[in-house]
């Protein structure tokens, strides 16, 4: 019997509907409560560290592995350590995420610590959602650290959306590319209040034509600071993008540092950057089709971010 707080977050962070078909592994309150194989996709415990170990069979098809974490009351701080590993051929949908969810003055923390080993001609996508819930003071912290490895030909994609509960985020990723490894990250964050939230990026291109394309949209609302870091390291002949665009509104800010090294004269890397406001035209534009400034300001939010 899954907790109602719980089963809510569910629905936040997945498509979860009373069930998850296929395999997957379900966290609750720093513990997994359940969790179930399939065919192509085998979960294993870690016996060292709190986690698992995610084999994905290379006969894996479009197949779906769903691994959520939730945190249903407040004081509780948990650390997991999850590897996936995916052979040669698979090609695999993963659906992670996670709620917090807080009732009193203490706060709770979930830090999440992912590595991918994706071999050679592998292909997946991650879908990673974070949110946060309650009527507690206390703080609800989602510090995700991911770190990826590609051999040649992989392909790893990743959508990560975070969208306003949060109030304090630190989200560290690192990935190193070999020959014709793809790595594709579509990121999106809404603060609001004092919430804070960071995000670095750091890949390094080692195998000849490999390439990497980071984009970063945020908005910053109320009296909330994002900071953004990318380093795009280019050591071979390959191509890298990182382009970071964001949006203030009331007192929010925006720190964006975007860098690029190249120690390949065939390294073509590039950067992107641009922070401002919503332009007012945009906002009359909506309210002559009936909507309020309120309601215009915010389907333009959610274009923007894609939500």
């Amino acid at each position: 019997m899954i907790d109602k707080v719980t089963e809510d977050l569910l629905r936040e962070i997945t498509d979860y509907d009373k069930v998850f078909s296929g395999a997957y592994s379900l966290r609750e309150n720093g513990e997994c409560i359940s969790f179930q194989n399939s065919d192509n996709i085998r979960i294993v415990k870690k016996e060292d560290k709190p986690g698992i170990d995610i084999y994905i069979s290379g006969r894996a098809k479009k197949e779906t592995v769903y691994i959520p974490a939730c945190i249903n009351k407040s004081a509780v701080k948990d650390l997991v350590y999850n590897d996936f590993h995916i052979q040669t051929g698979a090609d695999v949908i993963i659906v992670a995420g996670c709620g917090v969810h807080t009732d009193s003055e203490e706060g709770s923390n979930h830090n999440g610590i992912h590595r991918f080993f994706l071999d050679k001609g592998a292909r997946a996508l991650y879908k990673e959602k974070h949110v946060g819930t309650g009527t507690g003071t206390g703080a609800r912290v989602i510090d995700p650290v991911t770190y990826a490895e590609l051999a040649e030909g992989a392909y790893l994609e990743m959508e990560t959306l975070q969208l306003g509960g949060v109030d304090r985020t630190t989200r560290d990723t690192k990935a190193k590319l070999g020959p014709d490894a793809k790595l594709v990250i579509h990121e999106s964050i809404l603060t609001d209040g004092k919430d804070t939230a960071t995000t670095s990026f750091e890949v390094e291109l080692d195998g000849e034509g490999s390439g990497a394309d980071i984009i970063s949209r945020s908005v910053a609302k109320g009296e909330s600071v994002q900071e953004y870091r990318s380093v795009i390291n280019g050591n071979c002949r390959c191509t890298g993008h990182s382009e970071c665009d964001a949006i203030l509104a009331d007192k929010g800010q925006v720190l964006a540092s975007p860098a690029l090294n190249a120690t390949s004269v065939d390294a073509q890397l590039i950067h992107e950057a641009a922070i401002g406001k919503i332009a007012g035209a945009q906002i009359i534009k909506l309210m002559t089709l009936g909507l309020t400034e309120e309601e215009a300001e915010s389907e333009i939010i959610n274009g923007f971010l894609g939500a």
